[in-house]
């Protein structure tokens, strides 16, 4: 009987990947591959950015950036849709080529319609945030229009909140902070 061993990429592996438009990230060694997202898709991660880079430009607490690589070690490389990192965690967790190496307070994924990709958002990439410190995870579903909120809570991100269209999403990470969730996807 051959046995085989499963193969556990690498960041090294990824970067000779062609640049194709596709969205490569390893999580634990797993290779994941996603197409390009839906023009919608972009619109909402690009509002979500628009909002945090207003009120980071207005406070000066921090930046946001939109679909940043971040390299948690060579078998944990992510690309969330938008991430907030204070100015101090900036200056703790980008690398000379520009990628982040540890996690900023606020990671932001953008659901898709498949079950794959959205068992990849609500599992395997909220054990890696949690294990990895980050602070806040939104997760933003466009086609409900509703925000899951996850806070670190005694080490570990939990559901914090749901909301909806209406409602107002505000941050104890992001003091004064404030907009409605139908700002995210109008």
């Amino acid at each position: 009987m051959i046995r085989t061993e499963q193969v556990r990429w690498t960041v090294t592996d990824v970067d000779l990947f062609p640049e194709d438009g596709k969205r490569y990230e390893i999580i634990d060694g797993e290779l994941l591959v996603t197409r390009a997202a839906h023009w919608k898709h972009q619109e909402v991660s690009g509002n979500v950015y628009s909002l945090l880079q207003a009120w980071s430009r207005q406070t000066k607490l921090g930046r946001a950036a939109i679909a940043p690589g971040i390299i948690f070690s060579t078998t944990d490389s992510v690309i969330p849709d938008v991430v907030w990192a204070s100015n101090q965690r900036l200056e703790e967790c980008l690398d000379e080529s520009g990628h982040l190496t540890d996690a900023p307070e606020l990671v932001v994924e953008g659901l898709s319609k498949s079950n794959k990709d959205r068992q990849r958002d609500y599992q395997l990439k909220l054990k890696l945030y949690s294990s990895q410190g980050v602070q806040e995870y939104w997760i933003l579903e466009r086609q409900k229009q509703e925000i899951k909120v996850y806070r670190r809570d005694r080490g570990i991100l939990k559901l914090a909140v749901t909301l909806f269209r209406g409602d107002t999403l505000t941050s104890d990470l992001l003091p004064g902070f404030s907009c409605l969730v139908e700002e995210f996807f109008s």
